[in-house]
């Protein structure tokens, strides 16, 4: 907040175009996940220090490897991916908030490796990225401490929105999950 640059959130609409997602009873996820995007980004626009960007504003079909690559490419600070769940048997309802998962924080790493080593065809890395090295064991160890962090920061957040969703809204929590979800997982930040 004490830099001259926006906080930049990235939101993803789930699913799109030719793909629906779920359906129930004529709902329909991806029409939700879109309308539910929108809304938000109104709700986040009155903070002036906040740039939304959206994966799709309209009923378009966006591959899912693309959805966290703009993320990823914008450096954006935060990515939320909306979805519904939706199943046969009544019996479980509330809202969810899921984060990436531990069993693939440790190939999150070796995407942000692979992804990183593009540095060392830059003419003059080593002032750019001020000794940043993707082959440095000590590089690595960062990494994967920003990883640790971004699972923490995300854990964090899924709180204060399950918080929201049981206290002020009166919905059930199911609370917060850690699934290893591409969206999630392939996104640099918390998400």
């Amino acid at each position: 907040s004490q830099s001259n640059t926006k906080f930049i959130v990235i939101l993803d609409a789930g699913h799109g175009g030719k793909d629906p997602g779920n359906s129930y009873h004529g709902f329909v996820e991806k029409e939700i996940a879109l309308k539910t995007s929108l809304k938000l980004d109104k709700y986040l626009k009155k903070d002036k220090d906040i740039q939304i960007i959206h994966t799709r504003k309209t009923d378009v079909f966006i591959e899912l490897v693309d959805r966290p690559k703009i993320a990823n490419k914008l450096d954006a600070h935060l990515f939320i991916s909306i979805h519904c769940n939706s199943v046969k048997n009544p019996v479980p309802y509330g809202s969810e908030t899921f984060v990436m998962g531990l069993a693939r924080s440790s190939s999150n790493l070796e995407i942000a490796k692979q992804e990183n080593s593009v540095i060392l065809l830059e003419k003059d890395y080593k002032e750019t990225y001020k000794g940043f090295n993707p082959k440095n064991p000590e590089t690595l160890i960062g990494l994967k401490i920003l990883q640790e962090d971004y699972l923490d920061r995300s854990i964090n957040l899924a709180s204060k929105i399950e918080n929201n969703f049981k206290n002020k809204l009166k919905r059930k929590s199911r609370g917060i999950k850690q699934t290893p979800l591409w969206v999630l997982d392939a996104a640099y930040m918390p998400s």
